[in-house]
């Protein structure tokens, strides 16, 4: 991903924690496979920030860059099966994602909305804007494939939100040392 500069209009910025690859290929496979396909847009993905304002995106990108340089891969849990009520998720867990979660909260202070000010329930949405009942079939069709298991967050990612399909700005590799 590159950075497209300043030409990014109003559009609002989405901050991700990057999946291991393995884990993004088997999560977005399940969203095609269950997301309703109309309004299936985008791969497997772990939001931070919904809603950025596009006038700090050089803030933005500068604070991550900074952050990555000094902070390892991040340590996390896949816990299981969370429901959405009409959707179904995978729950992860990752008090170190969280912790930088806040470090990066403290940087944006004052371009945070509402939404975006309450620390988040990390997880990775396979299946929303259906049925209670399907939620809950599927929740009971994949009980027994989502299991606990460790694995790293490598880095983070920065979009762009313009209705549909997010436009990719900029990753960012955690390469430090230090435990978040």
């Amino acid at each position: 991903m590159s950075t497209s500069g300043s030409d990014g209009g109003d559009a609002p910025l989405i901050l991700t924690a990057q999946l291991p690859e393995d884990l993004h290929a088997r999560y977005t496979a399940l969203r095609t496979a269950h997301f309703p396909p109309e309004r299936n847009f985008l791969e497997a993905h772990v939001t931070l920030f919904h809603a950025l304002p596009a006038m700090s995106e050089g803030e933005v990108i500068s604070c991550c860059k900074r952050i990555a340089a000094n902070v390892a891969p991040v340590r996390g849990q896949v816990v299981g099966l969370m429901s959405l009520g009409g959707g179904t998720a995978i729950k992860l867990e990752s008090d170190g994602m969280l912790r930088l979660r806040e470090r990066l909260a403290e940087n944006f202070h004052g371009l945070l909305t509402a939404q975006d000010q309450h620390r988040p329930r990390l997880h990775v949405t396979i299946q929303n804007k259906v049925t209670s009942a399907e939620a809950k079939a599927l929740q009971a069709e994949l009980a027994e494939f989502i299991v606990p298991r460790p694995f790293a967050f490598p880095g983070l990612s920065l979009f762009r939100y313009r209705g549909g399909p997010w436009e990719p700005v900029r990753s960012f590799a955690f390469r430090g040392r230090e435990e978040s």
